[in-house]
């Protein structure tokens, strides 16, 4: 029982003094995206590491056992690696298809205030709001990867994204009854 609680305290001890190392490692491992966030790493391997801290034996090297797993979730998150979009590979197209959920298809292109209004529209989102958006509408994921992946149910995501789009949809509504008046 005593290494049990010697376990929790020494983690706890060497999260709070290396903790920007370890965000740090991670960050220089992979690159930053809605699934690969260094801090979301990071604090899912501490919450792992402490919920599970009675059933370890003593940790002789808390550094190198700490390391080692977040290094085993670093190829956890890459295995799992969705390929991201990139302006270059039909960034436009992706914005244009996306406009469709507010405008309906078109035959006609959109405008590029259109494009530039929906980007600052997301830009203005809660960072939850966006991350749905992102995760789902651009880079392809499914409610269910998502809820793998973060532990939240698909019917919360749904409702974020559903919370979302209604929100963009004001903010660009808005933007079209300001460029009317003009």
């Amino acid at each position: 029982m005593a290494a049990n609680k010697e376990n929790y305290t020494r983690l706890s001890a060497f999260f709070n003094e290396e903790y920007h190392s370890l965000r740090g490692y991670v960050q220089s491992r992979i690159d930053d995206t809605t699934e690969r966030d260094a801090e979301d790493i990071v604090q899912d391997v501490a919450l792992r590491l402490f919920s599970k801290a009675a059933d370890y034996s003593p940790i002789n090297n808390i550094g190198g056992f700490v390391y080692n797993s977040i290094r085993n979730k670093i190829i956890d998150v890459m295995r799992t690696k969705k390929e991201t979009v990139h302006e270059t590979e039909g960034f436009e197209r992706q914005w244009a298809e996306f406009a469709e959920l507010f405008y309906g298809e078109a035959d006609n292109n959109y405008s590029e205030n259109l494009k530039q209004a929906l980007k600052i529209a997301i830009k203005s989102l809660k960072p939850v709001y966006q991350d749905i958006i992102l995760a789902v509408d651009f880079e392809g994921y499914s409610y269910r990867e998502i809820s793998e992946e973060t532990g939240i149910s698909p019917g919360t995501l749904m409702s974020r994204r559903h919370r979302a789009l209604s929100l963009l949809s004001k903010y660009l509504e808005t933007e079209k009854n300001m460029s009317n008046k003009k």
